[in-house]
């Protein structure tokens, strides 16, 4: 692409020292870091030779974070991001190459190296993503044009992910909402950074309310094939995840979370 074309990170955050975040984050371009703390403000600087934006706000919840930082965006390619990634020397080249190299492309999908217990995926070649694999890839991992994304009108949820009443899923979902619209996603076989192991915000194990959680996001994720998808999960997934609660149990428990926001 050409000097012309800007990317921007934009970096979801929780009660961080902003003022250390783009040099611990190794970020090399322009970004927005949206922090959830206490208290509202802004503040500006310069990192790199590129323009830092920092938001306080007190509002609570990830997917609400996000939107706040892709509201504010400029960027004409926006990649977004936490607070735990640290970036690879080089990323912002190999972004908007990929870019220029898949014009057919409004979203690619990135590599970003994480610890074995929490690795979904690792795109090993270029491939084009639907609504039935769409699920396993985090936010963090996602770039996108953003021109694309207003005139569609897309944003994150509300009521999923860290802070909101269900816990993960918000990513799935954006997705889907993309895919909804018309929009054009590819996985491409490119590193940008690696995200540093931390104690999650919302995962505190199989317990009842991650099946629940798990059966509402399928409602509004598959609709009327949730059911048969949470069978297929728990049959895919069971001998991981259902070690304390067994399986028939844990399939009863996203069922009644799929069938408590029925008809919404």
């Amino acid at each position: 692409m050409t000097g012309r074309v800007k990317l921007q990170v934009l970096v979801s955050a929780v009660k961080q020292d902003v003022s250390t975040m783009a040099e611990r984050m190794h970020i090399e371009s322009d970004a927005i870091i949206i922090n959830q703390t206490d208290h509202f403000g802004y503040e500006e600087y310069t990192h790199a030779g590129r323009r830092i934006q920092c938001y306080a706000f007190q509002e609570k919840g990830v997917g609400l974070s996000r939107n706040n930082a892709l509201l504010r965006a400029e960027g004409d390619i926006v990649l977004f991001s936490d607070e735990d990634v640290v970036y690879d020397k080089g990323y912002e080249k190999r972004v908007l190459d990929a870019f220029e190299a898949h014009p057919e492309a409004d979203l690619l999908l990135f590599n970003v190296r994480v610890g074995e217990a929490r690795a979904t995926y690792y795109t090993k070649a270029y491939h084009r993503v639907h609504i039935w694999n769409a699920g396993r890839y985090p936010t963090y991992s996602f770039a996108a044009r953003r021109e694309k994304l207003h005139a569609a009108h897309i944003t994150f949820s509300l009521l999923f992910g860290g802070g909101a009443k269900y816990s993960n899923g918000e990513d799935s979902l954006f997705l889907k909402d993309c895919l909804k619209y018309g929009l054009v996603v590819y996985a491409v076989p490119v590193e940008i950074g690696a995200e540093q192991e931390r104690e999650s915000t919302w995962f505190h194990g199989y317990t009842d309310k991650f099946f629940l959680d798990r059966g509402v996001l399928y409602h509004f994720l598959y609709g009327g094939l949730a059911y048969l998808m949470a069978v297929r999960f728990i049959m895919a997934h069971g001998s991981v995840m259902c070690t304390e609660i067994p399986r028939k149990n844990a399939l009863a428990l996203m069922r009644k979370g799929i069938k408590s926001v029925e008809g919404l």
